[in-house]
């Protein structure tokens, strides 16, 4: 319980970071309800452990990783970039992306700022 705690706490800290509001943070783990309810996850409740959260859980902080890594002297780049539409998404947003098409989304996204998992989920062996 306290693991999920921490973890709970890391993604509200990341999407605070990322200037998110409640309905797009539960649209990004596709959580069901009201979002005022939202606020129980900020302090002392743990994300459900399903699997479908956890997967989203990990691509989303694979996600913030990659912006990291993209943006190392300007922290700030990573929500912006994250708002900006750009051609390489059909001219959305990698949010509304995300948003939009859920898991595939995210494994989108995340193939765009991470070449590493695009080449894992290519299929390619090394040589």
């Amino acid at each position: 319980m306290n693991d999920r705690l921490a973890i709970t706490r890391g993604v509200m800290n990341m999407f605070e970071n990322w200037g998110l509001h409640s309905e797009e943070m539960m649209a990004l783990l596709d959580l069901e309800g009201k979002a005022r309810h939202f606020t129980q996850y900020r302090y002392n409740k743990p994300l459900p452990d399903t699997p479908d959260v956890m997967r989203r859980v990990e691509y989303l902080v694979r996600i913030d990783d990659a912006l990291r890594t993209t943006y190392p002297s300007n922290p700030s780049m990573g929500k912006r970039w994250l708002r900006q539409r750009s051609h390489k998404f059909n001219k959305h947003s990698p949010l509304s992306m995300m948003i939009g098409d859920g898991e595939q989304g995210m494994i989108y996204v995340l193939s765009r700022l991470d070449c590493t998992f695009a080449w894992d989920q290519s299929g390619s062996k090394p040589c």
